[in-house]
């Protein structure tokens, strides 16, 4: 009777370990494909952009933006 009812995981449900299987491998490709795409667009951003964003979170005040921005754009 055992041999009957691992033989039916076997035999009836192999294709599901192997959908998971597939399932995972998609992912990680994806996964590996998505973080090519946005790492290499930060590395690529102007110097203004920069600029820009470390004034918006504050690590620069106005005075230091614009003079950096004049430096920037000579």
């Amino acid at each position: 009777m055992m041999i009957g009812e691992s033989g039916m995981f076997f035999g009836g449900y192999m294709w599901l370990f192997w959908l998971l299987v597939i399932a995972a491998i998609v992912v990680v490709i994806m996964s590996a494909i998505n973080t090519k795409s946005t790492g290499g667009s930060k590395n690529e951003d102007s110097p203004i952009e920069i600029l820009k964003r470390r004034y918006a979170r504050g690590e620069i005040d106005e005075e230091e933006f614009t003079r950096r921005r004049k430096q920037i754009e000579s």
